[in-house]
């Protein structure tokens, strides 16, 4: 019985499938993940509880302050008194406590309309956040998709170069045989035992590879480094009908303009809001006081207790500041202007974003048709070149390349059909689909 050499055993051995079965990782479930442990999505959600309280009515500053003050004093004094008949009196030790205790109110009652503008900015700037917050979701989603599209286009090229691992071995035992029985000569046998180390090398690189895509998912999704999983690789289009009507939104839905007519919104409200200093304040002012007093035998009162209410209304008007609100307001203008011009600029960028991701995306879908078509002349070679070897019709290097171009093709398939899926996921985030879509 012939027998392979040791040196493909021993790299047989760590090749050989092994059938137990890891859990799989959907791609929903990678996502549903992300967004539950992913760091930079949860420090987004605290910057957005953040902008939450601060447009709260508790930071608008259309609410009255309330103070409360209590106080005591004791004094302990040598007297010396003279009264209006001209008699004089000394007391040593004269004491005297007083105690008072108070609620004042003091309420805004109009500044300018600077709060309103000031509350309204608020808003505007939690919704601000928002969009922040969504647009770190979408570029977290966008990472994740690539890497575990990453892994799954790895865990297909280790099945293509497990099955050109086994047919270099199938090839390399045919050899051996031939070669024992003289109808070969020692060429086949070393060109085969050269092909199948090629080959061992390359699917061990390709394993190490996908173990470390594998550990890079799992730091997206902020769990242990060593978790095992597989990945699913069935990949599926959207109907060109359906992504025609997902896009038909188009520039309007794109969160960097989104963005930027909320920066518009901020600025003019904080331009209003600085033309308040032009306008007078009108305040009120309540209180309620207690006060106690014990006096010395020399005072005509020995003792006294008040209480009661007061209120005020006042009214501020700064005349001139000295220039410094009229900068202010200026300046407001200038970066109310200056956001107008930034947002003409987004939308360039954003509409030459979408037109090159749809011409990406349409190139990449025919280059992943070309090369499954690629695959499959590829597989119908290498099984001819197969049979013509069996016949001893063409040599072991000639096998040897239509089982590298079979190689090459199904690789290539691989790699564009998730450079296609990847080009779709952009192409939805830039129009603003992607959280709309089912995975």
């Amino acid at each position: 019985m012939i027998r392979l050499p040791l040196f493909a055993i021993l790299f047989l051995i760590p090749f050989v499938t092994i059938v137990a079965q890891k859990k799989i990782l959907s791609k929903d479930e990678a996502i549903a993940l992300a967004l539950k442990n992913n760091f930079g999505i949860e420090i987004a959600r605290n910057n957005l509880k953040i902008a939450e309280n601060n447009k709260s009515i508790l930071n608008s500053g259309f609410l009255p302050s309330l103070t409360g003050n209590a106080g005591g004093s004791y004094d302990k004094n040598n007297q010396d008194a003279t009264f209006q008949d001209g008699t004089v009196r000394t007391i040593e030790g004269a004491e005297t406590t007083r105690y008072n205790a108070s609620l004042n109110l003091n309420y805004t009652l109009f500044d300018g309309l600077g709060r309103w503008y000031d509350y309204k900015r608020l808003k505007e700037q939690y919704n601000l956040t928002e969009l922040e917050t969504r647009e770190t979701i979408e570029t977290t989603m966008l990472q994740i998709f690539t890497v575990y599209f990453e892994a799954a286009r790895l865990t297909e090229n280790i099945r293509v170069l497990e099955e050109t691992f086994r047919n270099t071995s199938k090839r390399l035992e045919r050899s051996q045989y031939s070669f024992e029985f003289g109808q070969t000569n020692k060429l086949d046998v070393l060109n085969a035992e050269v092909d199948l180390v090629n080959d061992s090398i390359n699917l061990m690189n390709e394993r190490q590879i996908y173990r470390n895509t594998r550990r890079d998912l799992n730091l997206l999704l902020n769990r242990e480094l060593v978790t095992k999983f597989e990945v699913d690789t069935l990949i599926s289009f959207i109907n060109p009908i359906g992504l025609a009507e997902l896009l038909d939104e188009g520039i309007s839905k794109n969160v960097r303009i989104m963005q930027s007519e909320q920066n518009i919104k901020i600025n003019d409200y904080t331009l209003k809001s600085s033309r308040s200093v032009f306008l007078p304040t009108v305040g009120l002012t309540g209180s309620y006081g207690w006060n106690e007093g014990n006096f010395p035998v020399t005072n005509f009162l020995t003792s006294s207790v008040s209480s009661g209410i007061s209120a005020g209304l006042s009214l501020t008007w700064s005349l001139f500041d000295g220039g410094s609100g009229i900068t202010q307001v200026k300046n407001s203008r200038i970066l109310l202007d200056t956001q107008q011009t930034l947002q003409e600029q987004i939308y360039q960028e954003v509409r030459r974003d979408i037109e090159n991701a749809k011409e990406n995306y349409t190139n990449r879908l025919r280059i992943f048709n070309l090369q499954s078509s690629n695959v499959a002349t590829s597989q119908n070679n290498y099984d001819r070149s197969i049979e013509q070897y069996n016949l001893g019709q063409i040599s072991s290097v000639e096998l040897r390349q239509a089982q590298i171009n079979l190689l090459n093709a199904q690789t290539n398939k691989n790699l564009a059909k998730y450079d296609a899926k990847l080009a779709e996921l952009q192409l939805l985030q830039l129009t603003g689909q992607l959280l709309n879509i089912e995975l």
